[in-house]
């Protein structure tokens, strides 16, 4: 799925999403990773929604969002609900959707200028 054709100035932008992988600018990711408008963080070590823990989301909140995506793969999966906690006690919205609407959110956020973190889920 194509998302993006022109590129945004000031910030990482996703240009494509399949099941796979994602597209950031020009560079194909196949594990997952942590995207911010300043910053990519890869080889987050999650590869499914049941390996999310505490250490995954500590590294989302090293990055202060006010907003955190996390996209859960090819379909909209809900982790347990205290280990987004630590995200909600400190004010920071949570979303959770499939890739593709992680994807098409966080570049209408990032283009905002607003401070996003997404969190994508890939196979490996």
């Amino acid at each position: 799925m194509q998302l993006i054709h022109d590129r945004a100035e000031g910030h990482f932008f996703i240009r494509a999403i399949r099941d796979d992988a994602v597209v950031i600018i020009d560079r194909e990711l196949r594990a997952s990773f942590l995207i911010a408008p300043d910053r990519i963080v890869e080889a987050w070590p999650i590869a499914r929604v049941d390996d999310l823990d505490a250490a995954a989301v500590q590294t989302i909140l090293e990055l202060n969002p006010e907003v955190a995506i996390l996209g859960t793969g090819r379909r909209q999966q809900f982790p347990d609900k205290a280990l987004l906690l630590p995200l909600l006690r400190q004010g920071i919205g949570v979303e959770v959707m499939d890739n593709s609407a992680a994807g098409r959110t966080y570049n209408l956020l990032a283009g905002e200028g607003r401070k996003v973190v997404a969190a994508f889920i890939l196979p490996g």
